[in-house]
């Protein structure tokens, strides 16, 4: 059963959590992120990892009903949408996406568990690096080498390339560094 993937807001998920039945999440942020602020009983499933079989697996030994969604959160909503695409076709229920990820609940004032993780947020993580490898490749280019003047070209070329495909190279390799590993942290 292939269903399209569906999105809510906050203020619709808001609503909805305050219901009956906690709706079934999946947060697909990195570990530190989720150790930093987390919804509650939300099950962690890094993008990164991201494994078919054991989200069914989860999903079974929670009983959880095909007839109900299964929400899928991140920071923004980027890495929500990216694990829908993974996830459809192989799961027997609707995958619907909270739009604004994280930051939107929180925003919209839906109880965030906080944590003891003081780490940035990929993709705050990603722009730094960007930035930051733009600087020192005009800085070089302009001190040493006009050769330096590539890299500013190449990250710049690589930031429209993951604006045009909404996939970031750079996330990716972030999300698998020291920092954003929560057992790297004990």
């Amino acid at each position: 059963m292939n269903q399209p993937t569906k999105t809510i807001s906050a203020t619709d998920f808001k609503q909805l959590a305050q219901g009956q039945a906690l709706p079934r999440v999946i947060d697909v942020r990195t570990p530190v992120e989720v150790s930093a602020q987390a919804l509650a009983g939300s099950a962690h499933f890094p993008l990164q990892e991201l494994n078919c079989a054991a989200v069914k697996s989860y999903l079974a030994e929670q009983g959880h009903d095909p007839a109900h969604p299964v929400y899928l959160l991140c920071a923004s909503g980027q890495r929500a949408t990216r694990a829908a695409e993974q996830l459809k076709g192989d799961l027997d229920c609707q995958l619907v996406v909270i739009e604004g990820g994280i930051n939107a609940l929180n925003s919209a004032g839906v109880a965030i568990e906080k944590g003891s993780s003081n780490v940035i947020s990929l993709e705050r993580q990603v722009r730094i690096a960007a930035g930051s490898l733009v600087v020192v490749g005009v800085v070089l280019g302009t001190v040493l080498n006009p050769w330096f003047y590539a890299l500013a070209g190449f990250v710049g070329a690589g930031l429209v390339f993951a604006g045009v495909t909404d996939t970031c190279g750079m996330g990716m390799m972030l999300a698998r560094m020291p920092w954003n590993n929560v057992s790297a942290q004990k």
